[in-house]
């Protein structure tokens, strides 16, 4: 990677419980480098402690060691969990203005720009409507948009789609893969599902089992890279989701 072109720079970053017994360690001796712009996912076994690493980067939860450096001044982190969150007595545009408010930068520009996204991804009619009339991908929609309209340089994602259904993960990942790409963000994505982080990536890390620390790093690279759903038709696809699955040691 270039280094003048990484947005974070993780240094043997480390993370410790204490429980009534003896400490336990989550992440150990974790570095890695985030180059701008790029779409990154983290892939492990359950529990080896890929979503603390995302609470500990969006400052949630506290380091035990280590430096996280990020090479911007005032940098502004976009987080977006499993579950919308959306809050059901607030129409569809003031959740999403809801982080607006909360910075205190809720101007013109940034209400038109979220109209702009709410009209791109087909939620315009909707924006007056309350979440309850949503389907969950409309509202995984809603979310992602809430997310991008405080202008995030790092977008942190734990698991966006785990909560739906086969189809609709597809098609939100083929909906989130365009809105990042065309508004440029870099993103740092937790899942368990390996051919979502395949077909989605141009990074994928994998984690050991706990402590977390990295096993392999893959650039994905196929030779001619479209959309998330017809990577997964690819031939590099299965290339890279086997040697991920046996990466990860799943045993049935």
């Amino acid at each position: 990677m270039t280094s003048n072109n990484n947005i974070l720079e993780i240094t043997h970053l480390e993370k410790n419980y204490q429980d009534t017994i003896d400490e336990i360690k989550a992440i150990e001796d974790f570095s890695f480098k985030v180059e701008k712009g790029k779409f990154i996912s983290i892939v492990g076994p359950s529990g080896c402690g890929k979503s603390t690493l995302l609470s500990i980067l969006a400052k949630l939860e506290d380091k035990s060691s280590g430096e996280i450096t990020f090479n911007k001044d005032n940098i502004v982190l976009g987080y977006m969990l499993q579950k919308d969150s959306l809050f059901p007595w607030l129409t569809i545009l003031d959740n999403c203005l809801l982080g607006l408010e909360i910075k205190g930068i809720k101007t013109e520009e940034n209400i038109s720009y979220v109209n702009h996204l709410l009209d791109s991804y087909g939620l315009t009619e909707f924006k007056d409507k309350y979440p309850s009339s949503l389907s969950g991908g409309m509202r995984q929609r809603v979310a992602l948009i809430r997310t991008l309209a405080i202008h995030p340089d790092i977008l942190l994602l734990d698991e966006p789609f785990s909560a739906l259904d086969a189809m609709t993960r597809v098609a939100l990942a083929d909906d989130l893969y365009k809105m990042i790409k065309k508004e440029g963000k870099t993103v740092l994505m937790v899942t368990h599902d390996i051919a979502e982080a395949v077909s989605l990536s141009d990074i994928v890390i994998v984690l050991t089992k706990r402590p977390a620390k990295i096993k392999t790093i893959y650039e994905i690279e196929f030779e001619d890279r479209k959309t998330p759903f017809e990577n997964r038709s690819k031939k590099e696809f299965n290339i890279y989701y086997e040697k991920i699955w046996r990466d990860l040691d799943v045993h049935i």
